[in-house]
């Protein structure tokens, strides 16, 4: 029996009776297999290199936002130096496997989106936790700094934090101080400007 193509749009495809609709060339369906998978290949590579050079990370549940919703959020994300990306929670466990991110993994569940801080701690917390004040359908579902899990109510603290910029005025302000002055103010900056300024510190009254 002679086959049937129905119209130009389904060219490609014929009638194999009670076998259903198949593509005309067999090849074709293996093409799109393969290009589906160097797709998600692709995607896996791209997040695990932006994690390797991510301060931080944000999860958030994004459902009930529209897409003109989500594009105003990647536009947000974009003018703050922040990667935003949806990903099947499967390559997302693949991507930060061997990062310093791999503490999310376990914390990847439902649809999210993840924002990735590139340009210093804060950026991914501050553009969600600013985004979601006015769309409660943006649900924070993991926090990630310095290879630590966090519970998702820190994402105010890490919010908090200052930026770059915000960070070198402070270390460039207190280098001008006096040593007393120096070792009282340690305590108001995190992580890893504590310990820089202690050796700052150290050195002028080694002196």
């Amino acid at each position: 029996m002679a086959h049937e193509t129905n119209g130009s749009a389904n060219a490609d495809l014929v009638s194999t009776g009670r076998e259903g609709i198949v593509p005309a060339n067999r090849n074709q369906g293996v093409t799109e297999v393969a290009l589906s998978f160097a797709r998600k290949e692709a995607i896996v590579a791209e997040v695990s290199e932006v994690a390797k050079k991510a301060y931080s990370v944000v999860g958030a549940e994004y459902r009930g936002l529209t897409v003109e919703q989500m594009r105003a959020l990647r536009v947000e994300a974009r003018k703050s130096g922040v990667y935003l990306r949806v990903i099947k929670n499967t390559l997302a466990k693949r991507a930060v496997a061997e990062t310093e991110f791999a503490c999310i993994q376990e914390a990847l569940r439902g649809p999210l989106v993840l924002a990735f801080s590139l340009e210093d701690l804060s950026s991914s917390a501050r553009v969600i936790e600013t985004f979601a004040k006015e769309h409660d359908q943006l649900q924070v579902r993991l926090v990630a700094l310095g290879g630590n899990l966090l519970d998702p109510s820190e994402l105010s603290t890490l919010a908090k934090m200052p930026t770059y910029e915000e960070a070198i005025s402070q270390l460039m302000a207190l280098m001008k101080a006096p040593v007393q002055k120096l070792a009282s103010t340690l305590n108001e900056v995190p992580g890893k400007l504590v310990r820089t300024i202690a050796a700052i510190r150290d050195a002028k009254e080694a002196a």
